[in-house]
């Protein structure tokens, strides 16, 4: 069965990017969020095998996302993506818990490094 997946991102071009990333790679889109308090609420609903988390994002931010998702599930995959410079705003989503992160713009290998790291 393939891995579900949670996009969160409020760019339209980002979520239908991924999309297209995720389902390349052999995993099934779950559902999509605009933005964090969207991302947790379908995290509870889907539980998502990994989500894909945009750091900067209105209403609740992808670290404050992030963190209630680990909250909800310790065990929760989630990976960042953000642009470049945000280096400070990495590492705190990594201590809030994600496992990952990728960088935009998005590179398509570095997706599926990052998926296939986490899902296999």
């Amino acid at each position: 069965m393939a891995k579900k997946i949670l996009i969160v991102d409020d760019a339209q071009f980002m979520r239908t990017m991924l999309k297209k990333l995720v389902e390349e790679n052999g995993y099934e889109v779950a559902d999509e969020a605009v933005n964090g308090e969207e991302a947790v609420k379908k995290y509870k609903e889907q539980s998502p095998d990994l989500v894909t988390m945009d750091i900067t994002m209105p209403k609740m931010d992808g670290i404050e996302a992030t963190r209630e998702i680990m909250d909800i599930d310790s065990d929760a995959n989630v990976i960042v993506c953000s642009a470049m410079g945000q280096k400070p705003m990495v590492v705190e989503s990594l201590e809030a818990g994600a496992k990952d992160f990728i960088v935009k713009p998005i590179k398509p290998k570095k997706v599926k490094e990052a998926l296939n790291n986490i899902l296999e």
